[in-house]
């Protein structure tokens, strides 16, 4: 079990920030791209080695975000058309998700209903700011990269 704490510093340009361990330590960094359209963002693992990619999918009816991890597996959050409220959807993640995705308080489990992570979003932070725990240390790189592409979307949904 590992639990990281991830601060919100998405913006329009480029930038780069550290996610952290409950002790500290740097253990992804999150590297966004300055003058690209559409914009997509390289996270690391502490050794430099790339973990995955996210990127906004360019000419598609409704928006949608490919997340493509170094093991050569990908997923998708693609929107969905309602009226009334924003409704995203994931395809090809292999986890279930309960509670409040859109919120940052949610778990994901496996498909034995094994607690795999759980994400809690922190209030009284200027920023937004949430809590990670990864109880499968295998999904590591795959929930990391779930919180930062959800991240990701609310900041160019809210942009836009």
């Amino acid at each position: 079990m590992k639990t990281y704490l991830v601060k919100q510093k998405f913006r329009l340009g480029g930038e780069r920030f550290d996610i952290k361990d409950d002790r500290g330590n740097v253990d992804y960094q999150v590297e966004g791209s300055f003058f690209q359209i559409p914009k997509s963002f390289t996270i690391y693992d502490a050794q430099g080695q790339t973990v995955s990619q996210i990127s906004k999918i360019f000419l598609t009816f409704l928006p949608r975000f490919e997340i493509k991890l170094s093991d050569g597996t990908s997923f998708y959050i693609r929107k969905k058309l309602t009226f009334f409220r924003d409704k995203y959807e994931f395809d090809n993640l292999g986890l279930r998700i309960e509670g409040n995705i859109w919120d940052l308080n949610f778990k994901l489990l496996d498909d034995r209903d094994q607690l795999v992570a759980e994400i809690r979003k922190e209030i009284f932070h200027l920023t937004s700011t949430y809590t990670v725990t990864v109880y499968e240390d295998s999904y590591a790189d795959l929930v990391i990269s779930l919180c930062v592409a959800i991240d990701y979307v609310e900041m160019l949904e809210s942009s836009s």
